[in-house]
């Protein structure tokens, strides 16, 4: 086969390459749709219990699986023809409309920005101008052909892939572009019909992770699958069976079936972690099984070996089933680099290289270029955008290219553009604009379901998305009831206090009155439960936009489950609570009049609800629905006809009585309470000892609607008199009621289908009226995605400037220490262990990198330390110079999370400013704060947008702003002895990576003691770090002592204990996390082969590391039922002892520290036999502080000692603990906690 190309990871041939007609038909098949009988050897559905086709099993192989599948497919004689997508575009340019910056919306100028907005519907675009985001952009990707995007923020990266995508919301496409979707058996398609009606094989794979945070990961797996459930499935087995299958295989493949019943979670209810839940977004799209898909920064909080996993996974997904995928990734690693076909490089917009990827890095050394020594190709070829980072070679530093123009204009001119040229011709003339649709259309209908229309991109029908929603929602009401109980329990405990207010109301004219204010109360309460539902469509809609986007199903959809879902809850709700105050406040006896009052109630609560969720569907945020909603409800309130009856309404005003349903619902129950009834007159006039003799017929009751002779008041007659209500109008109004419900309910339904996703302006600084800084309204933006300004400074004089001596931190001198810590939580009655026997230190003016593989707990220790944890048994200590953590612990250390939270109307110094006046010191005063927050704004290079609003991503701060402001404001505070910082450069590019890190020196170099989990930091970057913590799955430690220069003694240590070799061009970041790389990414990786050079056992944290700081604890006990967290009495007199001996021993007392080391020695013994739990009969864990807690006690034990007696830590020697400096510095009289530790 001369023309056909093997696959990238195997001896197989591509599909989509080559011979295409004869090997792509009877071997492809989209996994999600399979239609076909069953083959009595290969069993993908069924498959044998331990096999490698099980995805449960620890043995399962991603690729054996995809074969078994293929493999059934060929046995049945009627499988559909698949369908494949590839794109060709020329003249690709796409350009937006902007301002550069805005103001902050006000309700002074919010005039002005109605006529601004009314200038820009005619087309007027007032004070705004044209951007080009994207020039000349011209490529291919064929069928089975993966694509890297690399670029910094701002380049055009998403832009690029939503116009693939035909995801164009917020930007417009040239007239001119060319955009031509095909592949075998597809036609000339355009991006107006993959919009319409194939918007499931086009895939776009936004950065953020939108879920539902109290389902779990099985549960939101399970709904994706099911979504794509495809109308036939294979003999012998059940559609359930096939859709589970396929979810435990993603689980399987991407390595999260461990969390299939852990919550999702999100920024406030806890759950899987940051990578973890990436995996879940990832796995969610990837069971789409989308044609043609494009990933955006999708590796954003992955370790370096999941981001290589996952492109590794693209790529079986392209040699076995032919898919095409473009990627953006920021920061990839040179194996996941190497799993691509092609890479396009962007710089401000331009296109600078497309072409294969083992000529990209020859092709910018040809231009004059130097590549430096363990840079890898992805980050060479991102450098290029970087004045400050790319390297001409000698003796072309004016000949290289500097501008983006420039660039552009070497690429045009080169020969890898013509060779594009001709590829793109070629592509042409392969698939001609004249092939047929109707292959493709029959291979999309074979999946859709029977009732599914044929240009519908929803492959189940109507009522099946219906019942998957009213499912999904169930669940989510049974997975967190706290609001639905909560909401009971309130309600109830209203219905008491207003049953008992009018307990027990006479039958008579006194009570006429309180009647009327207790149904009144009644509606209000009812109608207003409702007003909340406008918070649950927020909640629900990025997920529901996300999920429509992916054709799952129609919006409107989870807008009908939606509200059946809480029917239940608000049928048990109006029916206690009606019941509570009718029957407390004696209203009317009779189950006819009772069962109305709740049927009115009833109908007038649905009438609310949809309004109220109308109202959610037609804004845009939370805020612009609560406003409207609040003038409704206060306007139906007031013109009900109870606070200003109705003959005393003015007439200008009488209109909001007619359309308020409030007034209807309140007639009906009034004249339901009052027909035909006579209440026995209370008082009758005149009365006394006076008019005793009076007859009936001269005296008359005090009650409106009171006739004279009679001692009764007709209560139709009092409701007429009173409020205009007629008996005639009971039905009437409630038909009334009916079609108010129905009109809100389709107007709801109607909004919730089309409402569409506000439109991305860009990162877009906003600032408040009158505090614009001149360049920047002068200057505008240089790109509708705005850009950091680019670094003229080389990365070396980054790297060399010194500190800020201006500043000075709040320092301590104190090391923190954390020995034995452990952490195990309850997962549905399973114990899990997160934390497993850690120990580490991190001393001032050091930086500690925690690092390890996606959920191995780098963020739970982070929360551990910080006492942050708010469920599960924390057992261990953390130490202060070996002292217990008190209660001020939490105010000496500032966390900054991965996740930016921030108020978006505050600006950055009023954000930095509340944190400082709130969290130091009193006894500092205000004005020294204030000039504090001065001081963290230069030290963290912020003076540019210090006045800009926060706002939301997308319209305020962009990625790296957000990340200085959240470290800013924990600096605020003043943390003294600690800094935590969880993942600070997760989704950032290199450029933007080495600014965080180098602020993160930059503390350091002040004094501040830096603990910071990071993710696929380049071998630059690495460096930055003094320590590294490295954790296992399962929070087993695996490393944890010094780097090093280049890291050797990292690389030392693994080497010496069966590694393989670090590559000398290599990053021995990735090196490190594929030496530990868990089993499952062995069983899914598509090489088929070991990438690491340890047995697992040995990468599984199953050594002894006698080199590591932190040396391992005994086998783990099981986890006890209390939190061991503070020292016994016996373990603080050890303590004491313990620095008695140091005192000794420094005062040259041998003999004295020989009797202490003896005592202790005793007491120790003895400690260990009572110090038993008494709840479990279990020993409490306790690690010997002579050779753990404090190290230095190993040396002065040793040097004090016979020589003839062997060091009680030989077994245990790790690199501190042969610090021959320390050692000769303590000999020689100094003594220091910095020469200790």
């Amino acid at each position: 086969m001369p023309d056909e190309k093997l696959s990238k990871t195997s001896n197989e041939p591509i599909l989509g390459q080559g011979h295409l007609e004869d090997d792509l038909l009877p071997i492809a098949r989209q996994l999600t749709g399979a239609s076909q009988s069953v083959s009595a050897e290969l069993k993908a559905y069924d498959p044998q219990p331990g096999s490698q086709l099980d995805p449960k099993s620890p043995t399962f192989d991603a690729r054996s699986w995809v074969r078994a599948l293929i493999n059934l497919t060929e046995s049945d004689p009627e499988m559909t023809p698949p369908r494949f997508l590839g794109v060709a575009f020329r003249n690709l340019s796409t350009y937006g409309w902007t301002s550069g910056t805005e103001s902050q919306p006000t309700v002074t100028n919010m005039v002005l920005r109605a006529l601004a907005a009314v200038g820009n519907m005619l087309g007027l675009h007032q004070r705004r101008r044209r951007i080009d985001i994207l020039r000349d952009f011209e490529g291919i990707v064929e069928q089975g052909e993966l694509l890297l995007v690399l670029g910094p923020p701002g380049s055009g990266c998403s832009t690029f892939l939503k116009t693939l995508a035909t995801e164009t919301s917020g930007f417009k496409v040239s007239p001119d572009s060319y955009l031509n979707y095909r592949g075998k058996f597809t036609p000339s398609i355009g991006p107006a019909h993959i919009k319409k009606s194939l918007r499931a094989d086009v895939l776009y794979n936004a950065e953020v992770d939108a879920h539902l945070a109290h389902l779990t990961v099985g549960e939101t797996l399970t709904f994706a699958a099911r979504c794509r459930s495809a109308r036939h499935v294979p003999q012998g087995v059940t559609r359930e069976q096939v859709d589970n299958t396929l979810r435990d295989v993603m689980m399987a493949t991407f390595g999260i079936g461990h969390t299939f019943n852990t919550r999702v979670g999100d920024e406030f209810v806890r759950g899987v972690s940051g990578g973890e839940r990436k995996r879940v977004s990832i796995a969610e799209a990837a069971l789409t099984g989308a044609k043609f898909q494009c990933w955006d920064n999708s590796t954003r909080g992955l370790d370096s070996a999941n981001a290589i996993n996952f492109c590794e996974n693209l790529r079986l997904q392209a040699d076995m089933m032919g898919i095409a995928a473009a990627v953006a990734l920021y920061q990839a690693p040179q194996s996941a680099y190497e799993q691509f076909d092609r890479v396009i490089v962007l710089y401000e917009g331009r296109q600078i290289f497309v072409g294969k990827i083992s000529e990209a890095k020859e092709y910018f050394e040809s231009l004059g270029f130097d590549c430096p020594n363990r840079q890898t190709t992805p980050d060479f070829l991102t450098s290029m955008t970087s004045p400050g980072e790319r390297h001409p070679k000698p003796g072309f530093e004016n000949r290289v290219p500097r501008s983006p123009d420039e660039f552009a204009t070497r690429w045009r001119e080169s020969e890898h553009r013509s060779r594009l040229i001709d590829e793109l011709n070629a592509y042409e003339k392969k698939h001609p604009s004249e092939e047929r649709l109707e292959e493709f259309n029959n291979s999309r209908r074979a999946e859709q379901a029977k009732s599914q229309r044929l240009r519908s991109p929803y492959t189940i029908s109507y009522h099946q998305q219906v019942r998957l929603a009213l499912w999904r929602g169930y669940v989510r009401l049974k997975a967190d009831p706290t609001f639905t109980v909560a909401n009971l329990l309130f309600n109830t405990i209203v219905a008491l206090l207003l049953g008992s207010m009018n307990y027990g109301m006479k039958d008579d004219t006194s009570s006429l009155y309180y009647r009327g204010s207790v149904v009144f109360f009644a509606i209000l309460f009812n109608a207003f439960a409702s007003q909340l539902e406008v918070l649950t469509v927020y909640v629900e809609r990025p997920v529901v936009e996300k999920h429509n986007k992916y054709a799952f199903y129609h919006q409107s959809t989870q807008a009908i489950a939606s509200y059946l879902t809480d029917l239940p809850y608000k049928t048990v709700n109006m029916f206690i609570f009606n019941a509570i105050i009718y029957f407390l406040a004696h209203l009317r006896p009779g189950a006819g009049h009772f069962f109305f009052f709740c049927l009115t109630t009833f109908l007038l609560t649905l009438v609310m609800s949809s309004l109220y969720r109308w109202l959610a569907n037609i804004t845009r945020t939370a805020y612009q629905a609560m406003v409207p909603s609040a003038i409704l409800s206060f306007a139906f309130m007031i013109y009900t006809g109870y606070t200003i009856p109705t003959n005393y309404i003015p007439t200008w005003s009488r209109w909001i009585n007619y359309i308020n349903p409030f007034a209807y619902a309140f007639e009906s129950l009034m004249v339901n309470e009052f027909h035909n009834r006579q209440f026995p007159c209370a008082q009758i006039i005149p009365q006394g000892p006076a008019y005793d003799g009076i007859p009936i017929e001269s005296q008359v009751c005090s009650s409106v609607g009171a006739l004279p002779g009679s001692t009764t008041v007709d209560g139709d007659r009092y409701i007429g008199l009173t409020y205009e209500y007629y008996d005639t109008h009971k039905w009437r109004n409630i038909g009334i009621l009916c079609a108010f419900w129905c009109f809100f309910f389709a107007i709801y339904i109607l909004a919730a289908e089309f409402a569409k996703p506000p439109k991305s302006k860009g990162e877009v600084l906003v600032f408040p009226s009158g505090k614009m800084p001149n360049q920047l309204g002068k200057k505008g933006a240089k790109d509708i995605e705005l850009q950091p300004p680019s670094r003229d400074v080389s990365l070396e004089k980054q790297r060399d400037s010194p500190s800020n001596p201006g500043i000075g931190l709040a320092t301590d001198t104190a090391v923190f220490h954390w020995e034995n810590l452990c952490y195990d939580i309850q997962v549905k009655k399973e114990n899990r262990c997160i934390l497993d026997h850690v120990d580490g230190w991190v001393k001032p003016g050091t930086a500690t990198a925690l690092m390890g593989v996606s959920g191995a707990g780098k963020t739970t220790l982070l929360d551990t330390l910080a006492n942050r944890v708010k469920m599960g048994v924390v057992t261990g200590d953390t130490l202060i110079n070996g002292d217990p953590t008190d209660n001020s612990f939490q105010h000496r250390v500032g966390y900054v999370q991965q996740q930016d939270l921030h108020l978006n109307t505050s600006t950055v110094r009023e954000a930095l400013e509340f944190s400082a006046l709130l969290r130091q010191s009193v006894e500092i005063s205000k004005k020294e704060k204030l000039a504090y927050v001065d001081q963290i704004i230069e030290l963290l290079e912020m003076q540019s947008f210090a006045d800009a609003v926060v706002g939301v991503p997308g319209e305020g701060l962009n990625v790296e702003q957000r990340k200085r402001l959240t470290i800013g404001v924990e600096l605020a505070a003043r943390p003294q002895l600690l800094l935590f910082l969880d993942e600070p450069t997760s989704g950032l590019d290199s450029q933007t990576s080495w600014a965080i890190c180098q602020l993160i020196k930059k503390l350091t170099r002040n004094g501040q003691a830096v603990l910071c989990t990071i993710h696929q930091p380049s071998a630059m970057l690495f460096d930055q770090f003094d320590r590294l913590l490295l954790l296992a799955p399962g929070g087993k430690t695996v490393y944890f002592g010094e780097l090093g220069n280049k890291s050797r003694k990292l690389i030392d240590y693994f080497e010496r204990n069966g590694a393989q070799k670090c590559p000398v061009e290599g990053n021995q970041a990735e090196w490190m996390l594929e030496v530990i790389k868990p089993p499952w990414m062995e069983a899914t990786a598509s090489t088929g082969r070991m990438r690491g050079g340890l047995p697992l056992s040995i990468r599984m944290s199953k050594l002894s590391w006698p080199d590591c700081e932190a040396s391992r604890a005994p086998t783990r006990k099981q986890p006890f039922k209390e939190p061991v967290k503070r020292p016994s009495i016996g373990n603080l007199w050890l303590r004491s002892g313990l620095r008695c001996y140091l005192l000794l021993i420094a005062h040259g007392s041998t003999f004295g520290a020989r009797l202490c080391t003896y005592g202790l020695r005793l007491s120790l013994s003895s400690f260990r036999q009572s110090s038993l739990d008494s709840a479990s009969s279990r020993r409490i864990p306790f690690r010997a502080y002579i050779t753990n807690s404090t190290p230095s006690l190993c040396f002065l034990l040793c040097s004090r000692t016979s020589t003839s007696r062997s060091c009680p830590c030989s077994s245990r020697s790790g690199p501190y603990l042969k610090s021959a400096n320390g050692l000769q510095r303590f000999t020689n009289g100094q003594f220091s906690s910095s020469q200790i530790f």
